[in-house]
């Protein structure tokens, strides 16, 4: 006998009433991680894949049709679903088949939401991988596309990668631009093999580390100084194809246990990098660039950013300045606009004018880069106007940057809260590194906004220059900077101009400088 609406209701609420969860959708799939696999790196279409157990699996295409396909782009991040493609149109997967028969209203905002077999439950092979097409369109609310959740092989997370100096000369760069290249994972640093290693490999590490380029290295000279044993190597194989903006992108497969006759680096040797730094962080001696450069850099320009390599995305078409829209936005098209400035590859691409919306015409939109273009014109893309583009659709980057040691040598003490405080740099004096403060004379917004550039706080909103009111401040700390004078460009105070003996006219230590800053994250 068929149950009425109120009796079936009953039997859901009855459980609640004595105390108990109601019963659970059956097959739910918990929460998921997806992601788009396909051709060209294009964010919205290609095979669909599902993280379970640290492990990226497949999705079956039975019964799967526009309803899961809306579903799943919906949940990443974009507007709705154009189609869904069956009998793996974007190749076939490795691994485990992990979703059979998912079953969608439509109306969910997450797979999570929607029954299937079960994980792991299917009877279908990788020649029915499913993918999905969806609209390039970024929905409200979705921000960025970022590589913070870069997930390595099975799941592993692939956090900083770093170059440790072995020859003399590499080891007085700063920034390092030379040497072995380790990965961090779960708080240790990992050596990599340098078996099949290649130049698209070195030019994604060059990218994460802020540098836009990389040159050949000569191993000859590095045979002769291993780091360390076969063993110690976790990372046995990487293949790259340039294009990536973060290693665990990449093809990544992980060293055999130890124990096994096949050692973890046959050759013995670690993977070593050479990169070009950008113009902002070349030494002054430095040779300048190519004739004719700086006129093509003006291009692309970044503005409203808080911290170098960060801004709105703007181009010069026709002697005007211009904003790019956010349709297909990608980290693939932000890491050309950073490298074209000089900076790394992009760590997020931002959408719906995060970093503000600009003025003027719209130029660019729907731009599809492949990677390897020098610069944003090089790439595929419509007029701006073509497509109903507003300024709120306005594209904004993030860039990597090299570590200059910078900020390790500014704090602040004292403040209310971590973002204000007095200020207290490092500096040397005769050779030797000291701490100390900084005179309040001539300091200025200018000086200000350097300083809190430098330490990583975003914007300056306060420039003080007696900082009486910090209790406890008024120890016997000595003044190790003055007559500080920024054009507001620099990456640091020590970079500033400054007069020569360090005094300051005012006694006491009431004259202070401290900055009241503004983090735009």
């Amino acid at each position: 006998m068929a149950r009425s609406p109120a009796a079936t209701l009953y039997l859901f609420l009855l459980p609640l009433l004595l105390g108990q969860p109601p019963p659970s959708r059956p097959q739910s799939l918990g929460t998921t991680k997806l992601r788009l696999v396909g051709p060209e790196s294009r964010p919205e279409e290609g095979r669909l894949e599902v993280l379970h157990q640290g492990q990226w699996g497949t999705v079956c295409d039975d019964n799967f049709a526009i309803q899961e396909a809306t579903v799943a782009c919906r949940q990443l991040g974009f507007d709705a679903a154009v189609t869904w493609a069956h009998s793996a149109k974007y190749g076939q997967g490795e691994g485990p088949i992990w979703l059979d028969n998912v079953r969608c209203v439509g109306t969910e905002s997450s797979l999570d939401q929607c029954g299937s077999n079960g994980w792991g439950v299917n009877d279908c092979s990788h020649s029915e991988d499913v993918g999905v097409i969806c609209h390039p369109r970024r929905h409200r609310g979705y921000v960025s596309e970022t590589v913070s959740n870069a997930l390595g092989p099975q799941g592993r997370r692939l956090e900083e990668v770093r170059l440790k100096p072995i020859l003399a000369s590499a080891k007085k760069h700063s920034p390092v631009t030379e040497g072995a290249v380790e990965v961090n994972y779960e708080g240790h640093w990992r050596q990599v093999c340098d078996q099949g290693w290649t130049m698209n490999n070195s030019r994604v590490v060059c990218g994460m580390l802020g540098f836009p380029s990389e040159v050949p290295v000569d191993s000859h000279y590095y045979r002769l100084k291993s780091l360390t044993n076969k063993n110690s190597f976790w990372i046995h194989q990487v293949t790259c194809l340039g294009t990536e903006p973060h290693i665990a992108n990449c093809q990544v497969q992980v060293a055999p246990a130890r124990g096994k006759l096949q050692p973890a680096c046959p050759g013995g040797m670690h993977a070593v990098v050479s990169c070009v730094a950008g113009p902002h962080f070349r030494p002054q001696k430095a040779k300048p660039q190519r004739k004719g450069s700086r006129a093509e850099e003006l291009r692309v320009r970044l503005r409203s950013g808080a911290r170098l390599g960060e801004g709105r995305v703007e181009v010069l078409v026709n002697r005007q300045w211009g904003t790019v829209c956010d349709h297909r936005w990608n980290l693939i098209s932000a890491s050309v606009v950073c490298r074209q400035l000089g900076f790394g590859s992009a760590r997020e691409a931002l959408f719906g004018a995060r970093l503000g919306q600009g003025l003027g015409p719209i130029h660019l939109s729907e731009v599809r880069c492949r990677g390897y273009e020098r610069t944003l014109s090089d790439c595929v893309a419509l007029e701006g106007s073509q497509n109903g583009c507003q300024h709120e659709n306005d594209a904004a980057v993030r860039c990597n940057v090299p570590n200059m040691g910078f900020q390790n040598q500014v704090r602040l003490a004292g403040g209310r809260i971590p973002e204000e405080g007095l200020l207290e740099v490092q500096v040397e004096v005769n050779g030797v590194p000291r701490w100390g403060t900084v005179c309040s004379e001539n300091w200025g917004l200018p000086e200000a906004m350097v300083a809190c550039r430098q330490l990583g706080l975003g914007f300056a909103i306060h420039a003080h220059k007696e900082t009486w009111y910090w209790s406890g401040m008024q120890r016997a700390q000595e003044v190790v900077m003055s007559g500080v004078r920024c054009s507001g460009t620099e990456l640091a105070l020590q970079q500033c101009q400054r007069h020569g003996p360090v005094h300051c006219s005012h006694s006491g230590g009431r004259f202070l400088a401290g900055v009241s800053c503004m983090d735009s994250e």
